[in-house]
């Protein structure tokens, strides 16, 4: 059986949903300002990197950027938005279109995904960054959600 990463075209399937999904939040009024404070000049491709490695494709994140806490410590500290957390989700289907990402099982398990991790992971931590415990490492999704 085929990864999610290889189903959702590999590196370059993802970096053309990451380039999508990075387009519609800076259009949105709500989502755009979580990027108020700036962004890495290769965000799009550090989140396609993530996302391949979330999915089943190799470890380049991790092996280059960081590791699960550095990331949940870049989306913590804000206080709570439910609010733009659903919009980001829209945004992440309507990516969904611009990169063409078919069948409809596979888009089912890219929302199911990035809905978990918006709504838990990267929320988690509203108070403060410094609350995210050290070591934690990318979790892993496949076809039937978050792997053990």
């Amino acid at each position: 059986m085929q990864s999610v990463y290889e189903a959702a075209g590999g590196q370059a399937g993802l970096l053309r949903l990451a380039e999508a999904w990075h387009s519609r939040v800076m259009a949105d009024e709500i989502v755009s300002h979580a990027f108020s404070h700036g962004f890495h000049p290769q965000h799009t491709e550090r989140l396609a990197a993530y996302w391949a490695e979330a999915l089943g494709g190799p470890a380049r994140y991790s092996g280059s950027y960081g590791d699960e806490t550095s990331v949940v410590r870049m989306h913590s500290g804000n206080g709570p938005h439910e609010e733009m957390d659903h919009r980001a989700i829209a945004c992440f289907d309507q990516a969904m279109d611009d990169a063409g990402l078919e069948p409809a099982g596979l888009r089912k398990v890219l929302h199911d995904y990035f809905a978990w991790a918006t709504t838990t992971t990267m929320a988690r931590y509203h108070g403060s960054a410094d609350e995210v415990p050290g070591g934690m490492s990318i979790p892993r999704w496949s076809w039937g959600g978050l792997q053990p």
